[in-house]
């Protein structure tokens, strides 16, 4: 899996020899990590990237449609395992999601921009538009479960994502938790039951899915 464009390390210069269009880019998210929406101007990121006011306005009339550029650079969409079972399939692109949580300076970002995007309409859209995206990979993992019969024919994908996701926000960014190993597998084992099963979860080839090795 691609790793997203990170910011530089704090103090370190924007490369110059990258096209002025990402340097501007990766300054923003420097800018971004490092001091907050509150933080965030057209003059600290042109002082971050090295470049004149003037030439950022020229290519976006305000910081807001910077900041819309600069986090949908970030997005590497997660390949879509297919590994002929479900649950298997759900653990490896849940793994991929709590390193991503747990991947500096990622959750900074991300809960910066979910506080800009409660404010600006713009700044909303595109981060649904992001969430869609990033939401998809499960989706396809699960209609695939579900028409091969591993999963109920009337189970609700959009709110099996839901569920499936929901803890490791909660964990990462409400109860500040570290994400550990187990989760991945107990999440599994309470959200997805195929059909007959009694109430039992769905288990992964082998009978337990890929640990995650928490970093935390």
């Amino acid at each position: 899996m691609e790793e997203p464009p990170v910011p530089a390390e704090a103090g370190t210069p924007i490369p110059r020899g990258i096209g002025a269009r990402r340097r501007v880019l990766r300054a923003a998210l420097q800018v971004l990590d490092e001091h907050g929406l509150a933080g965030f101007t057209m003059e600290a990121v042109a002082r971050s990237a090295g470049a004149s006011k003037a030439t950022l306005y020229r290519h976006w009339p305000t910081s807001g449609a910077l900041l819309i550029d600069a986090m949908d650079a970030t997005f590497q969409p997660f390949p879509v395992p297919d590994t002929g079972h479900v649950a298997t399939d759900v653990a490896e692109l849940l793994a991929a999601f709590a390193d991503l949580l747990e991947r500096t300076p990622f959750p900074r970002l991300l809960a910066a921009f979910i506080d800009a995007a409660e404010r600006d309409p713009a700044l909303r859209t595109l981060h649904a538009d992001l969430t869609r995206r990033r939401r998809e990979p499960l989706l396809v993992a699960l209609a695939r479960g579900r028409d091969r019969g591993q999963l109920s024919v009337r189970l609700d994908l959009d709110l099996t994502v839901d569920l499936l996701a929901a803890p490791f926000f909660y964990r990462r960014f409400v109860a500040h938790r570290p994400i550990t190993p187990d989760l991945i597998n107990d999440v599994i084992a309470e959200v997805l039951r195929p059909p007959g099963s009694g109430g039992g979860a769905a288990a992964p080839v082998g009978g337990t899915a890929p640990r995650h090795q928490s970093v935390s």
